[in-house]
């Protein structure tokens, strides 16, 4: 072999890998970041996923995905939307309800968001209208928080004689006066008494179910915060411990032993994340896709737990549950 040649393909093999790495780092980039946490969202993360997949894009092929995860500690959302935005990701997708949200539309009016807002992204500030979003973010409103009259009205029917009800409400949550408010107001139109505790640490979690306890409450109602959702096993635990019946806002609090939830689907939520981030990665401007209202709601009673605390579910709560696990 001539010299010339043998340092042609010489550069030729050196310049391949150059090329690859070139090609690579062309993958499209996602910024995901989320109030809750990886061990309680493995669930939504695979049907992120699936939502990605049914528009073509398949992570660590033909896009790659950032994770970052407050863990419900809302005041590092804004640190890791900025980590995320230095990243240049193409999109920036925000879960986790408006804490998650908020950050991210504070940290970049240029980067596409996908978000997941928990009552009104217009309310919120996060969008101009639900047709028309405008700016650059769009996203799925889940209405978690519009639910907790709903959910007390449920815990009234499966305990029509109680005398009081407690509830768990983290301060924290920018919607928390709205969840007070409005548990104040159902309570009042049910002719039921409900006591209110704040809870945004685990030791406050700890003495709150306690308190409940002591206060004999027939049933709590947990209300929906990504907080409490990276506490799920613990609350469930504790409220085991203390024999405490409880209503959570999604099927997975009921899954792993919660008594019952009823709220929207939080995989046909996060589905439609993937399918939007997709979307604004093949092109879309988020200004041109509407806010997408969750309008799959489920009730799953959890008959296991029911049994553990000697409680009997009348045959009118189960005929209208869409889900009972035995």
């Amino acid at each position: 072999m001539r010299r010339r040649d043998f340092i042609t393909l010489l550069s030729g093999a050196t310049a391949w890998p150059l090329a690859a790495r070139a090609q690579q780092s062309a993958v499209p980039l996602i910024g995901f970041m989320s109030s809750r946490s990886p061990e309680d969202s493995v669930g939504a993360i695979a049907a992120f996923r699936k939502g990605l997949a049914e528009s073509g894009l398949t992570e660590d092929k033909n896009v790659a995905i950032e994770f970052r995860w407050a863990r419900g500690e809302y005041d590092r959302l804004p640190a890791l939307a900025a980590e995320l935005v230095s990243r240049q990701v193409a999109v920036l997708v925000t879960v986790g309800a408006e804490p998650s949200a908020l950050a991210g539309k504070a940290a970049t009016a240029t980067i596409p968001i996908v978000f997941t807002s928990g009552n009104d992204p217009i309310g919120s500030g996060l969008v101009a209208s639900l047709n028309r979003p405008g700016g650059n973010a769009t996203g799925v409103a889940m209405l978690t928080t519009n639910l907790e009259p709903k959910r007390l009205g449920l815990l009234h029917e499966l305990f029509p004689g109680a005398s009081l009800f407690g509830a768990l409400l983290n301060p924290k949550l920018p919607l928390a006066t709205a969840q007070a408010r409005a548990l104040t107001e159902a309570a009042r139109t049910l002719g039921q008494q409900v006591v209110l505790l704040n809870a945004s640490s685990d030791a406050e979690l700890d003495n709150a179910l306690a308190a409940l306890a002591r206060q004999h409450v027939t049933a709590v109602l947990v209300a929906g915060d990504p907080f409490f959702d990276s506490r799920r096993d613990r609350i469930i635990a504790l409220a085991a411990q203390q024999r405490l019946p409880a209503i959570y806002q999604f099927r997975e609090y009921a899954v792993a032993g919660g008594l019952m939830s009823y709220g929207v689907s939080l995989s046909e939520a996060y589905r439609q994340v993937g399918i939007y981030a997709a979307r604004v990665i093949n092109g879309t401007k988020p200004a041109d896709l509407p806010v997408v209202q969750s309008l799959k709601f489920e009730l799953v009673i959890n008959l296991k737990t029911a049994k553990a605390l000697d409680l009997s579910i009348s045959p009118a709560v189960l005929a209208i549950a869409d889900e009972v696990i035995e």
